[in-house]
């Protein structure tokens, strides 16, 4: 499977990828399984790592790391559902963390939802 893409200082950037696996070989199926696989990982996995940084987290040992996610997923929620601050979900973690009243804002706007 061949991806192509453009980079940010307009340089075109081709990458070949191969797969090894017991099905008949049906490319059409093959791709839409990828693509649904790169889809979520886009979509949810992406969002959630540039909003808290979650690839870069250091907590490996006990119960840590599926605590911490069942946090970040309802912060996420919280965030997502917000109409009060006009920003992306980062932004919005942001200017929570840094202001205080912002911060009750969101958080009591949810709960009249």
């Amino acid at each position: 499977m061949d991806r192509t893409r453009v980079l940010s200082n307009g340089t075109i950037q081709t990458e070949t990828s191969y797969f090894i696996g017991s099905l008949p070989p049906l490319a059409r199926r093959h791709a839409s399984h990828l693509r649904e696989h790169w889809s979520i990982e886009n979509t949810l996995h992406h969002t959630r790592d540039v909003t808290f940084a979650e690839d870069n987290s250091r907590l490996r040992k006990g119960n840590g790391p599926e605590i911490i996610s069942v946090f970040r997923r309802l912060a996420l929620s919280i965030l997502k559902a917000d109409t009060t601050v006009k920003d992306n979900v980062r932004g919005k973690r942001l200017i929570a963390g840094w202001n205080l009243d912002k911060l009750k804002g969101i958080l009591l706007a949810l709960q009249t939802v």
